[in-house]
């Protein structure tokens, strides 16, 4: 499955929360900080996969990449001035945004390890200034933390929302692993299933290597900033990769 249908399950999330103004800002704050440390506010911008900051994004030229059909109508309807571009015709946009925003540990989405650093190498290709991503420990990850992510629970006035997410590792290979994500309506009791999704582990000399290698000029793991995503309860180090 395809990251776009992972960040549908966020786009859910987002739709049924009652705090959905509030939402937005946080996850908005948290790229100011890390503007601010980069002393650099960018007027283009790209977005991979949905992100709810988008609707509080105030760059000139707005870009976003792999997202669903659905998506797109949210943010049109929302009124969100946006490019939205396929993802096979990213190569066409070499160092045309100042900072591509990849969250949701977008990373970890490979196949194979050639995959991995293939994903890094096109996404740094794309930014003149900075990337900025999320990714987890796993060096020091909880064994607890590998076979389910913390669930999270969405509420808006008497409806809520389940969000589990469901981790089966490689028996062989324990760089691999699927994830399964669960929307679970206790109201109505439907089960709405995202994935599976094929992931590799991340860790942070990893990343800072394989961005390196795609022209980096320098790697900060942001000690300030943590990202939570609205599906699971885990926190995520918030990363840039800055370029000259």
């Amino acid at each position: 499955m395809s990251f776009a249908s992972y960040t549908d399950a966020v786009l859910a999330a987002l739709k049924s929360n009652s705090r959905f103004d509030d939402v937005v800002a946080r996850k908005q704050e948290i790229l100011e900080g890390v503007y601010r440390t980069e002393n650099l506010s960018p007027t283009s911008v790209l977005f991979v996969g949905f992100n709810p900051a988008i609707l509080a994004c105030g760059a000139e030229n707005i870009a976003v990449t792999e997202i669903s059909d659905e998506a797109q109508q949210f943010l049109n309807e929302r009124k969100v001035k946006f490019n939205y571009i396929a993802a096979e015709d990213l190569a066409q946009y070499t160092k045309q945004f100042q900072c591509v925003i990849a969250m949701e540990e977008y990373f970890t989405f490979a196949d194979s390890d050639l995959d991995q650093q293939s994903k890094i190498s096109n996404i740094c290709r794309l930014a003149t200034d900075f990337v900025i991503s999320t990714v987890r420990d796993y060096k020091n990850q909880d064994f607890k933390e590998r076979e389910f992510s913390s669930p999270a629970i969405i509420r808006s006035g008497k409806d809520s929302l389940i969000y589990l997410e469901s981790h089966e590792w490689d028996q062989k290979d324990r760089t691999r692993w699927n994830t399964v994500v669960y929307e679970i309506n206790r109201t109505t009791n439907v089960t709405q299933v995202y994935g599976p999704f094929e992931r590799r582990t991340m860790f942070f000399k990893q990343l800072a290597k394989f961005s390196m290698d795609a022209g980096a000029v320098n790697f900060l793991v942001h000690k300030n900033l943590m990202y939570k995503s609205l599906i699971k309860k885990n926190y995520e180090h918030v990363i840039s990769i800055q370029f000259e």
